[in-house]
């Protein structure tokens, strides 16, 4: 069967604020039902100061690095540097505190994405997965490059550890070509157009908009339909996809539970210090 796209959807630039040079927003929850499992994608762009340490409890954070390199660090002990391309997947689960930076407040340019967690893994113990260049799983076909995030893209699996079933993955494709990727019909998808313009499910996609593809009942994987529609310039788009979790989602700040109580709890649990405390760690050591 092949998939049909149920809306498209527009980026919201709102420009720069007090961490950021630049911000957009691709979509947000203001109707979580509509996205789910996927709650928001937000396309940042900084040098300084970016954003310094924070908590989350209840989702994972899934940063894509598009230009410059992300620095970051959490109160787990882990630190580095994420280069174009590369991909950050944190599980916030029960509580962390981490920083996202410019790596010598020069830029960052990255999309991140909030995914939710289902309602028996909220409290799930947190972690971070560093999805290298070196390491990522790669797809190559004529005219098709394909970086596969999580999830299985033509025998190709990502290196994404997931806590339910979510397939990732950027591709970039040569003028006019195409490709058929192949979508569990259980998932709900997106389709965020990077740069270029891009036939999706027979509908064309210019870069900002994402097109949606709900859920369809199907006993087969579904296929999703993709074509670079500028004679001379690549295509480059974020496919992601995943089984909509149909719980309720109570969101405050930074945290993503199922209750307004639970929200009440996180930040109270937050500042009686049962996230750990507030790192000091320095800034990355680099060679002046």
């Amino acid at each position: 069967m092949n998939r049909t796209l149920d809306r498209v959807t527009e980026k919201q630039r709102l420009g720069p604020d007090a961490q950021v040079d630049d911000k957009a927003l691709v979509f947000v929850p203001t109707d979580p039902a509509l996205t789910d499992p996927f709650l928001a994608l937000v396309e940042d762009r900084f040098s300084a100061p970016g954003f310094e340490w924070h908590p989350h409890r209840g989702l994972e954070t899934v940063t894509t690095v598009v230009d410059g390199v992300l620095e970051h660090g959490d109160n787990l002990g882990h630190a580095g540097a994420l280069e174009p391309g590369e991909v950050q997947w944190m599980t916030a689960g029960k509580g962390i505190i981490h920083r996202e930076l410019a790596y010598r407040n020069e830029h960052a340019h990255v999309l991140q994405m909030w995914l939710n967690l289902p309602a028996a893994k909220k409290l799930t113990p947190s972690r971070y997965q560093d999805l290298t260049r070196a390491a990522m799983p790669r797809l190559r076909l004529p005219g098709v490059h394909i970086d596969v995030h999580a999830g299985t893209v033509d025998g190709v699996t990502g290196a994404a550890d997931t806590h339910h079933p979510v397939q990732g993955l950027v591709a970039t494709l040569d003028p006019e070509s195409s490709y058929t990727l192949e979508v569990p019909a259980e998932h709900r998808l997106f389709a965020h157009v990077m740069n270029g313009g891009l036939l999706v499910a027979g509908r064309t996609l210019h870069a900002g908009q994402t097109g949606w593809s709900d859920p369809v009942k199907s006993p087969h994987p579904t296929t999703l339909h993709l074509r670079a529609t500028d004679p001379e310039h690549p295509a480059r788009v974020m496919i992601y996809s995943g089984t909509p979790l149909r719980e309720p989602v109570a969101l405050g700040g930074p945290f993503v539970m199922n209750t307004k109580l639970e929200i009440t709890k996180a930040f109270a649990d937050f500042h009686a210090g049962a996230f750990g405390e507030v790192p000091r760690t320095a800034r990355l050591a680099y060679d002046r």
